[in-house]
């Protein structure tokens, strides 16, 4: 009887060892999987990072070159770009100005 239990204790330490081996291996794998996709999602990041301040660098590039020419049509041409300001300036006013709105009569209550 004493050897039966010292068998199944054996085969029992063995299966619980395998298992665990199993455990780690699985583990394993689970983390090499979500290291390689935390570092496809690193390089995307980056990638996006890059694309923005390139169209950022763009953008204010632009914004110079439109400041630029606006300069120089206001020192060429002052009094057609203060004119321009003025009519930009009344239509802004025209839209802003919220007319009143008609009168509802008002009811009287029935007594």
């Amino acid at each position: 009887m004493r050897a039966l239990e010292r068998r199944l204790e054996r085969i029992g330490g063995r299966s619980t060892a395998s298992a665990a081996q199993a455990a780690d291996r699985v583990g394993e794998t689970i983390a090499s999987a979500l290291n390689g996709m935390a570092e496809r999602l690193r390089g995307g990041a980056n990638s996006m990072r890059d694309e923005a301040a390139k169209i950022g660098g763009e953008a204010a590039k632009l914004g110079n070159d439109a400041l630029r020419r606006l300069s120089d049509e206001v020192e060429h041409r002052p009094l057609v770009t203060l004119a321009v300001a003025v009519g930009v300036g009344i239509l802004v006013g025209l839209a802003s100005h919220r007319r009143p709105s008609p009168q509802r009569p008002t009811r009287r209550r029935r007594r």
